[in-house]
């Protein structure tokens, strides 16, 4: 505890100040078959309003998923234990771990493509017609989630989900109620486990991940 206001002043300042919750990066390039638009409305909008439709109406520009991302959260990590009698005292030891998953939530537009985006990405896992499961190659990726400093949008904490994937799309919410309410959902990432990364490392993985998305989408 502080010993007067200017302690605690003193120590946040010198540590850089405080870190503010709505800086920050959620960075991703899902699989490509989950990028198609084959949405003949969407691409008949695109046609109205630039006279012509190229290989990209085709293809969602992955680069929007950041812009989409309304919250996320940076995952927690549990230690297992299971406990051993010792001379009439009971001691724990350690016999693994957990990784939380990891909740994002995201704006929803009028043409909908970030929601079947997902939609499309659950499909490459699991055929529910007929209940045929992909291999884990074919619908994972890397997840990089960077707390960003408030001055220079530099990332100060970043985390990378290894292996990620959507294990949870929520329901959407449809009300005569909410007139002016911006439509949103969220999607729950399961992962294989996640690692720390320093800032220049965080840079780099964003950089191959932008690299990643202007690939996809050419």
């Amino acid at each position: 505890m502080a010993n007067s206001i200017d302690d605690l002043k003193s120590t946040i300042q010198k540590h850089g100040g405080l870190a503010m919750q709505n800086r920050f990066n959620v960075i991703f390039t899902p699989p490509k078959l989950s990028l198609a638009n084959l949405d003949g409305g969407t691409l008949l909008s695109g046609l109205i309003s630039t006279g012509s439709i190229s290989i990209k109406n085709f293809i969602n520009d992955p680069r929007d998923i950041s812009l989409m991302c309304k919250s996320a959260s940076l995952p927690g990590r549990q230690i297992q234990t299971a406990e051993y009698q010792a001379h009439k005292e009971q001691h724990k030891y350690v016999t693994g771990f957990i990784d939380e998953d990891v909740t994002c939530e995201f704006h929803i537009t009028q043409d909908y493509f970030i929601r079947n985006m997902f939609d499309n990405w659950q499909e490459q896992i699991f055929d529910v017609a007929n209940y045929n499961v992909s291999y884990k190659s074919e619908y994972t990726c890397d997840v990089l989630i960077q707390q960003l400093d408030k001055e220079r949008n530099l990332p100060i904490y970043s985390v990378v989900l290894k292996n990620a994937f959507p294990s949870s799309n929520t329901g959407i919410t449809l009300s005569n109620e909410s007139e002016n309410t911006p439509q949103t959902f969220s999607v729950t990432f399961s992962y294989d486990k996640f690692e720390t990364i320093n800032s220049l490392g965080s840079i780099g993985v964003a950089a191959r991940s932008v690299a990643d998305r202007i690939i996809n989408i050419l």
